[in-house]
């Protein structure tokens, strides 16, 4: 199984492009996220850790745990899905379609 520090590099990656983008906007040095992601979370500065959770939207206290969940409302998930899906674009079915697989991909976090 992928650690935990191995999860957020790639989510950061997939979502910012690289390391260095993403710290120039979350305002650290790169080689402090590279500690971080070396020397893992749990023996990492808090306010470095909230840095990094809350521009992810990653859930602060689960990530201390090991799991990385969203920390993003429902609510406000499901207006994203809205606006990214709204429209005549895709049909009833296929829309179907999009929350079967959104919530196939939650179920195989666990």
């Amino acid at each position: 199984m992928e650690s935990t520090e191995a999860q957020l590099k790639e989510m950061i990656i997939n979502q910012y492009g690289s390391l260095k983008k993403f710290c120039e906007l979350i305002d650290m040095p790169w080689t402090t996220l590279d500690s971080i992601l070396k020397r893992g979370i749990a023996n990492s500065n808090i306010t470095n850790v909230l840095k990094i959770t809350q521009e992810l939207k990653v859930d602060t206290e689960s990530l201390a745990s090991g799991v990385i969940t969203s920390s993003m409302p429902r609510s406000e998930a499901s207006s994203i899905i809205t606006v990214c899906f709204s429209g005549d674009e895709y049909t009833e079915a296929e829309l179907d379609k999009i929350k079967e697989f959104a919530a196939f991909v939650k179920a195989s976090r666990k």
